[in-house]
């Protein structure tokens, strides 16, 4: 069985999406600062995996906190948590669980890996002004006072899968077939992932898809994804792809109508097709892929 990575990067639109701690009465966006001292909003790893798990149905996996940490509990296993098999574990074991002797902690590295969703646009300092006036009226009393940071933007985060990973763990093996299934339900929470934060559902389906199973496991298109005044940087995009004949044959690339101003050279010069069609060629791949590991 070859060894292959599957990588996608995409571009989505969402309003404030992940908070950090707040100061004082002010609710705070997560932000990283870059070089030239422009801010940019982010939303973690762990909130998209977060919300992915969860709307996949995922949230199954049992868990324990005898180790004085919550954890996976010792008796999961990757054969019947899709969960844990994806993403990893940490698993420690006491001598009560009769496993062995002193105990000890078992890991498994992930094997779907996530990327932080980074904006493409800069925080421009934007608040929200709240109060709890409507409550606040029915019993006469004073109104509560809070602002919130917010911003709309364009996000970009990348999804990377090892392939022959997936469903191996030490004696056991998954059947193909479940291992396929797996990795293509992952590829439909992607495509209509949402997230619901403070009483909003915001929509996180792609608007932009660019990658593909390849022989070489690097994420070619993470950092790389440029927009200036609403025009994708095509030509770093175009290439990547040129760089090797298996990054050139195995590409994909989806793009929604009407998104982005240059929406013509996209689908010409990247050879573009909808979004739709672009995770169906990727679960053709992903199923010749298992099929062919028979």
């Amino acid at each position: 069985m070859d060894n292959k990575g599957l990588t996608i990067t995409m571009i989505f639109l969402a309003e404030s999406a992940n908070y950090g701690e707040g100061i004082g009465n002010i609710t705070t966006l997560k932000k990283m600062t870059r070089g030239n001292y422009e801010q940019y909003s982010y939303i973690s790893r762990q909130a998209m995996r977060y919300s992915l798990v969860r709307q996949l149905k995922w949230d199954n996996t049992p868990v324990d906190g005898k180790s004085g940490v919550v954890q996976f509990a010792p008796s999961a296993t990757i054969e019947d948590y899709p969960e844990i098999d994806l993403f990893g574990y940490m698993k420690t074991t006491s001598k009560e669980d009769g496993k062995s002797e002193k105990g000890g902690a078992a890991t498994r590295s992930a094997v779907v890996r996530l990327s932080n969703a980074i904006a493409l646009e800069p925080y421009q300092s934007d608040l929200e002004f709240l109060t709890n006036m409507g409550m606040a009226k029915r019993a006469g009393l004073e109104n509560a006072i809070a602002q919130s940071e917010i911003q709309r933007s364009y996000y970009t985060y990348t999804v990377s899968i090892d392939l022959d990973c997936v469903g191996e763990d030490g004696e056991i093996s998954v059947p193909q077939k479940e291992k396929s299934n797996r990795v293509k339900t992952l590829l439909d929470g992607i495509e209509y992932l949402y997230r619901d934060i403070k009483g909003r559902r915001e929509n996180m389906s792609p608007l932009f898809i660019i990658g593909g199973c390849y022989e070489r496991k690097n994420p070619f298109f993470e950092n790389q994804v440029k927009l200036d005044n609403n025009k994708l940087g095509v030509k770093r995009l175009a290439e990547i792809v040129d760089q090797s004949e298996d990054i050139k044959a195995n590409t994909v690339v989806g793009v929604a109508a009407d998104t982005f101003e240059n929406d013509t050279e996209i689908r010409e010069k990247l050879n573009a097709d909808t979004i739709g069609k672009a995770f169906e060629q990727l679960k053709k791949e992903v199923d010749k892929y298992y099929g062919e590991s028979n």
